[in-house]
């Protein structure tokens, strides 16, 4: 369904965006809307499992000030937000300020939680965890090529954050990806 207008907008479906599959059999699938569209106003993506029970949000806080709407769009979930628990059919929106424990599972197959968030107060920009999960779902899916591009791509754009080294580090260590080392990020990983 994917049609580009020369008039600069785009209209596409859900099934135009590329799937990276999770580090782990529970975790949830990346759909990154952002990417494709090149957006950058806040981040935006979804997340999808296709197995009830499943994580469609990991469980985790924003401790780096992220406010973040989550709506489901098809399937169901169950939120944990704080200390509470809710059930989430279609048309469910969550919205969450920064420091909130939140996580949700499927309770039904193909769940889909569209998921939207920035800091507020600041000029929003893409942080490298999306381009290390796109990476990293290459590399099982067995583009070690293109996985080993990506992070040595990842690590010129962003030298300084933590998660650059973390993931730097854990690359070098798998067999599938021998990861050549940069004398900026070798000297911080060791």
């Amino acid at each position: 369904m994917s049609r580009r207008k020369d008039k600069g907008y785009e209209i596409l479906s859900f099934d135009d965006l590329d799937q990276y599959a999770p580090p782990s059999e529970d975790g949830p699938i990346l759909v990154p809307l952002r990417r494709r569209l090149g957006f950058q106003p806040f981040g935006v993506n979804f997340w999808t499992t296709q197995r009830v029970g499943g994580h469609v949000i990991e469980r985790h806080f924003e401790r780096d000030g992220d406010e973040e709407l989550y709506v489901v769009v098809s399937g169901r979930a169950t939120f944990t937000v704080g200390d509470e628990t809710v059930d989430a059919p279609p048309g469910t929106l969550v919205h969450l300020p920064p420091g909130t424990l939140r996580e949700a599972i499927a309770a039904e197959k193909d769940t889909v939680v569209l998921a939207i968030g920035a800091t507020p107060g600041e000029v929003w920009s893409p942080a490298p965890w999306e381009d290390f999960a796109v990476a990293f779902a290459k590399r099982r899916a067995g583009d070690v090529d293109e996985a080993r591009a990506r992070v040595e791509d990842i690590l010129t754009r962003h030298p300084d954050t933590w998660q650059g080294e973390y993931n730097a580090a854990c690359s070098r260590r798998s067999r599938e990806m021998r990861m050549p080392r940069s004398s900026t990020s070798t000297a911080r990983t060791r």
